[in-house]
């Protein structure tokens, strides 16, 4: 199954604008973009022109923006040994969660759970994967919606970023490694979304992976719930600096890399 891109080009703009605290009134004088325009492009209506204009007001970059805006552009497929993408819907949207293991050994890890674990319990299952634990991103509802099914049927614990809100699971202070036979998972604090978002860079397969959460998408990022500048820094910080091969598994929308987003990602492109 194509898992569809998050976020179009209208999604992109009002993130920005929000984060900025920038009006259509204020997007408008300072892009010289009519507000007329301005409004029908927070509805989706791209005209190429008018993105180049308002790019830059809202610290978006140019061409990724226009790419964006043009529908054309989707990241490269993956093909890794050790890793599954389980894709499952919540309202109107699909929200994504993952299983990395050792091919060797069959030790096991659980990123997130999704809004339904019933084919990640399947895969499991018929791959006879030893799950060390389940690792959480972040715990808005659609991520951790089916944990306890997973607990159901797996013993196993979970792991939480210690300033995420959680009242379960074992905590743990960003920075902290885990091993699952041959997979070194490093964990890295990006919050700015969620108040205590983690991504998780793995290595050990034939690639590097970062499982996200919502800090980034193929082409967009989760927004700044709790901090639209912390979001901005610790995604810059911590995640587009891993190497250009780096597998991104994002919480929403299709899977991508580092070098794809350093080009096709509005909020990130031509700064790393």
């Amino acid at each position: 199954m194509e898992i569809p891109i998050e976020d179009f080009y209208e999604d992109v703009l009002a993130k920005s604008a929000r984060g900025l605290g920038i009006s259509t009134t204020q997007l408008s004088e300072q892009s010289g973009v009519e507000k007329a325009a301005v409004r029908e492009a927070l509805r989706g209506n791209f005209v190429e022109d008018e993105a180049r204009k308002m790019a830059p007001v809202l610290g978006l970059n140019s061409e990724a923006l226009v790419l964006l805006g043009q529908k054309s552009w989707r990241p490269a497929e993956v093909d890794l040994n050790g890793l599954a993408v389980f894709n499952s819907p919540f309202h109107d949207m699909t929200v994504n969660a993952f299983v990395l293991w050792d091919p060797s050994t069959k030790k096991a890890a659980i990123f997130d759970s999704g809004a339904d674990a019933t084919d990640l319990l399947d895969f499991v299952s018929k791959q006879g994967l030893d799950v060390q634990g389940i690792w959480i991103t972040h715990t808005h509802g659609d991520h951790i919606a089916d944990v306890n099914g997973i607990l159901k049927v797996i013993d196993c614990p979970v792991y939480v970023g210690e300033k995420e809100y959680a009242n379960f699971g074992e905590s743990f202070e960003a920075g902290r490694n885990f091993s699952v036979g041959c997979l070194a998972i490093e964990t890295r604090l990006t919050w700015g979304h969620a108040k205590g978002g983690v991504t998780f860079v793995v290595n050990g397969l034939e690639r590097p992976v970062a499982i996200v959460g919502d800090a980034l998408f193929a082409q967009s990022m989760g927004g700044g719930m709790v901090s639209y500048e912390a979001a901005i820094e610790t995604s810059g910080k911590e995640i587009m600096t891993l190497p250009d091969d780096t597998v991104v598994c994002p919480g929403h929308g299709p899977l991508t890399s580092i070098a794809e987003q350093k080009v096709a990602n509005p909020f990130f492109a031509g700064k790393y």
